[in-house]
């Protein structure tokens, strides 16, 4: 007789559930020896934040990847972390918790479902093939009782796919929609195709900003896979730290993790590393998925005009012509992007509040953010680089 039960279990650790079993709901499509859509959620990424400390006690993402088995194999998983605050999330909610703090209440610890530190679309609930409807309802209503269980505010699913915020939408879950800039490739031959579509004033400027950054006295190398080397890690150690300590106060990820990036994680990484005279002087990190290019980190030692634009965004958008990818993300914020080529797009996430009361007045807010984004993504997107006709076609 065939046993249909669903067991839900939380793991405190990787090292609790085989590359095998987890890769076979977050990356089935990589079986075939290919790149994973989202290289975020793959075992060996997640794992590697773990075994660095990057995660873990003390950092406030304290790790409850849930499981669930169904017949006794694993039909669904999702990266749950305990958070203690609301930092490396990028969907912001720290006026929710002043909110709740302020109404007599305890917003934190609350649940996130979350690749921490990665303002990058991709599954959540990572489901394996022909079981999404169980898989998916599994995850949710499993993180829920969780929460209800121990008695925290709320559980949160970030930059999840616009597929699972409907779904999720559908389970009663409320819907965020925020906005990021990203680069779509319109199937251009090379970088001169793509400023073919731009204005021809967007086009002398991004030329004239790649002559001045590509002028800076050195070289720009594309590193990835075995072209990888400790040196390159010790260097953009410097550069993460740097950049980590003038945004957010602290890097978020440990010097343990780049050790293990180039042990476990080569090949899903490209580093843009500028050299001159000797020594490398900047770089921007980036993750390499089946369909887009994820910009994560930059850093730099020496201050050169437009280098930054250059090795953050150009040379991504050269490589995702090279490599046939889709698109290119290039992190959270930033309207600069636009007149780059990068568009704003919708970005997803679901959330559930244990305050009925509190759950309702979210809920108004998400309703008026949703309208004020929406009319923000018409407006940028019509004053952003593209020539008026490409404007209206891809309206």
């Amino acid at each position: 007789m065939r046993d249909d039960t669903v067991e839900i279990h939380t793991l405190t650790s990787l090292g609790g559930i085989s590359a095998e079993e987890w890769d076979a709901c977050a990356c089935p499509e990589a079986a075939d020896g290919g790149p994973p859509h989202d290289p975020f959620t793959t075992h060996r990424f997640l794992k590697a934040l773990e075994d660095s400390g990057s995660v873990g006690p003390g950092t406030g993402w304290e790790p409850h990847y849930m499981t669930v088995r169904q017949g006794g194999q694993v039909i669904a998983v999702a990266p749950l972390y305990a958070k203690s605050h609301s930092q490396g999330e990028y969907i912001f909610d720290h006026n929710w918790a002043h909110a709740y703090e302020r109404a007599g209440g305890r917003y934190y610890p609350k649940l996130q479902i979350a690749v921490p530190f990665t303002p990058a679309t991709g599954r959540r609930l990572l489901v394996r093939p022909g079981h999404e409807a169980a898989g998916r309802a599994a995850l949710v209503q499993g993180a829920v009782q969780i929460a209800a269980d121990a008695g925290v505010s709320s559980v949160h699913v970030t930059f999840c796919t616009a597929e699972e915020a409907e779904a999720g939408e559908a389970m009663g879950l409320m819907h965020r929609v925020t906005e990021q800039f990203h680069w779509i490739n319109r199937g251009y031959a090379d970088f001169d195709a793509f400023l073919a579509d731009l204005s021809s004033r967007k086009r002398k400027t991004i030329r004239k900003e790649r002559r001045v950054a590509n002028d800076f006295g050195g070289e720009i190398r594309m590193l990835t896979g075995d072209d990888l080397r400790p040196e390159h890690w010790d260097a953009f150690w410097t550069f993460y730290q740097d950049t980590g300590a003038r945004k957010w106060g602290r890097p978020y990820l440990t010097r343990a993790f780049f050790d293990i990036a180039q042990e476990r994680l080569r090949d899903d990484i490209l580093l843009v590393m500028a050299e001159r005279d000797g020594s490398w002087i900047a770089g921007a990190m980036n993750l390499i998925g089946r369909e887009a290019l994820f910009g994560r980190y930059w850093g730099c030692t020496e201050h050169h005009p437009c280098l930054h634009f250059e090795a953050c965004y150009y040379r991504a958008i050269d490589y995702a012509i090279d490599h046939g990818l889709a698109r290119v993300e290039a992190g959270a914020q930033g309207e600069h992007k636009l007149a780059r080529g990068y568009l704003p797009a919708e970005i997803h996430s679901l959330h559930w509040m244990a305050d009925k009361g509190f759950a309702e007045a979210v809920g108004r807010y998400l309703e008026a953010e949703r309208r004020a984004v929406e009319q923000d993504i018409e407006v940028l997107t019509a004053y952003g680089p593209f020539r008026k006709a490409d404007v209206e076609e891809r309206e």
